[in-house]
Order: C-alpha cells, then structure tokens, then sequence
C-alpha cells in the first residue's frame, strides 16, 4: 500500500509541476562479507535484501548506486547479494553503478560486479580474484603442554585439518580442490559480468593480486576513475537527487536495550561473550590489513 501511495503521489506531482528531477539509490555495502553477525560490520544477503528491495522500489528511480568498501570474505554470501543485485536491477530495469571506495578485494569485487559500470579512486584497491584459506596449527604447543587429543570421527574425511592434529598431504590437496572450484566460479562471473572489457592478462587478473583504480582501469576491471557525486552529475545532470537506503531504525524496544539483552542472552553475550568477540574483531582486522587498511 504504501509503494502505491508513493508511486501515486509521484505522479501527481510530475502531472501538475513537470518532470521530477532524477533520483538515485545509492546502497553502502560496508565491511567485512559473513554469513550472521559474525563481525561488527558484516554484509550479508539476510541484512541487505530489505535495503536493495527498498532501494529498487523507490518512484521515478534512474540508478541505483553501490558505495563499496569490502575487502571480502564469504564467497557464498558475495554472490547471493550480486545476484540478487542484478535479478531487481533486470526485474525493475534499473541500471546499476558501483563505486569502489578504499577497497573492493575478493568478494568485495565480486559484489562491484553487480554494476553495469565500475568507477574507482585512483588508489582505491580492486581485485584480489582467488581464493583464501588460514588457520592455525596447535600440535607442538599441545605437546608441550602435555595435553593428548583426542579426537573421534564417522568419516575418515570428518575431522580435514583439525587445527591439534598432524597436517595431511592429502587433506591439503582437498583443500586445494575445493578452492580451485571456488575460484572457477569467480572467474567465471568476472568473464561473464566485464566480457571483452577485460584488457589485462588472464593468469595476471586471476592470480589473487591486487591493483590499485588507475592500474585497474588498464586491465579491465573496472570502467574509470570517478567518484559517485561527479559520475552521477555528469550522466543524469545536475539536478539528479540521491536517496540513501539504509538499515530500518531499530524499534523503540530496541532503543531501550530490549534487544541487545535477548540477543547476549541468546548468544552467550556480555562477559561470557567477550573472548568470541574478541577473536572476531582480531578476524575482522586481519581483513582489512591484508591491504594495508
């Protein structure tokens, strides 16, 4: 009902005082890219879809802009945001600018692929197009420490890199596996989504490096150098309006606590939650600093 209303009224007022000027959505994909709230600033499908519904909806829409600034992370949740990213934009036939800020890396790119136009700052970092995997390997601190594992599986394949075991040559080449699969479909999006704009060396686009916007520019991967306000001026003039689209605001039960406290008592929140908070926000850091943020 009340998309009716707005889409009503916006025709009222382009009836009886002319053309409304144009107006943009523009959606800030920010942070790290994580299926729940795993980190401070995740994205995810879950917590963006009602912001991209909200933003392709809006009466009179000319574009819809993707402010991003993500050095990556799942690549589940990267493509499910592209696709649902350029399902709206071929539903509601709204093209879609994307905007690379400090950093659009690994599925940070993936999601600059939704834009049908990829602009960047001259020293924004772009790509990162592989696969990454890390852990840890605690077998001689717990030798040390006297501690034995113990550890029981149904699957010979269960327990793959247990982080108190011995690493395994062939748990290793599974890992590989998988990330090679992984990295098939990165590439493939990316051919499919830059097609013969792509101007670099494949082995050198796909190698996982990164490149700085005007180095991106030369191989392909991104349309030009600009920033949202000046793009946007220059293709739908200087009267063009942006909206912003951003998170709902929190219930007034939430603005009195009511909220956090059922969610720390669901997840263990408060003191009891302070060393898996911390080791997301050492994640989470580790994130950005890859590149040098």
């Amino acid at each position: 009902m009340r998309r009716m209303i707005s889409k009503f009224l916006h025709q009222v007022r382009c009836t009886f005082f002319g053309d409304a000027p144009p107006v943009v959505a523009v959606i800030r994909l920010y942070g790290v890219i994580s299926p729940g709230k795993r980190f401070q600033s995740s994205l995810n499908l879950a917590g963006v879809a009602p912001q991209l519904e909200r933003a392709f909806s809006i009466p009179g829409l000319a574009a819809v802009a993707l402010q991003i600034n993500s050095p990556g992370g799942s690549p589940v949740q990267s493509a499910l945001i592209t696709k649902r990213i350029r399902d709206l934009a071929r539903e509601k036939h709204v093209p879609v600018l994307a905007f690379a800020e400090d950093v659009a890396a690994s599925g940070g790119y993936m999601l600059a692929l939704a834009g049908d136009e990829i602009f960047a700052n001259e020293s924004s970092i772009v790509g990162s197009i592989g696969v990454v995997s890390s852990g840890f390997g605690f077998t001689e601190a717990i030798k040390k420490l006297g501690i034995e594992r113990r550890l029981y599986t149904a699957g010979e394949s269960k327990a793959m890199l247990d982080a108190f075991s011995e690493e395994k040559a062939e748990d290793v080449e599974r890992l590989k596996a998988i990330q090679g699969d992984i990295h098939e479909h990165f590439k493939s999006m990316v051919r499919e989504r830059r097609g013969k704009r792509l101007k670099g060396l494949r082995g050198h686009i796909f190698s996982g490096d990164v490149f700085t916007g005007n180095d991106a520019v030369k191989q392909g991967l991104v349309d030009g150098i600009g920033d949202m306000r000046t793009v946007l001026r220059d293709r739908f003039g200087k009267k063009v309006r942006t909206r912003l689209v951003g998170e709902k605001k929190p219930r007034f039960g939430a603005l009195l606590g009511l909220r956090r406290d059922m969610d720390e008592s669901r997840d263990g929140g408060g003191l009891a939650g302070l060393p898996q908070g911390l080791l997301s926000a050492i994640e989470e850091r580790l994130f950005w600093d890859r590149f040098g943020l």
